[in-house]
């Protein structure tokens, strides 16, 4: 199994950042930033999950996961 990347994953023309974050429990939790910058418009969105996972590597593969259905979205839901 190869490691997911700790930096910045271009997706298109998006720009995904995957991060995980240690519970008090000892589980770790994810999050992604999603960035795209167009002519002199910029985007940029960050998404963080409730859930928590046994190992930092499971939170990460979780992050870039929606943050790849994310870019891959038509229409993504505004909030």
């Amino acid at each position: 199994m190869f490691p997911i990347s700790q930096t910045a994953i271009s997706m298109g023309k998006y720009v995904v950042s995957p991060t995980t974050h240690p519970t008090d429990c000892g589980r770790f939790r994810a999050s992604f930033s999603l960035r795209r910058s167009q002519g002199n418009g910029s985007y940029c969105r960050v998404f963080r999950f409730d859930k928590a996972f046994a190992s930092r590597e499971a939170a990460r593969l979780f992050a870039v996961t929606q943050g790849w259905l994310q870019t891959s979205m038509q229409h993504p839901p505004v909030c």
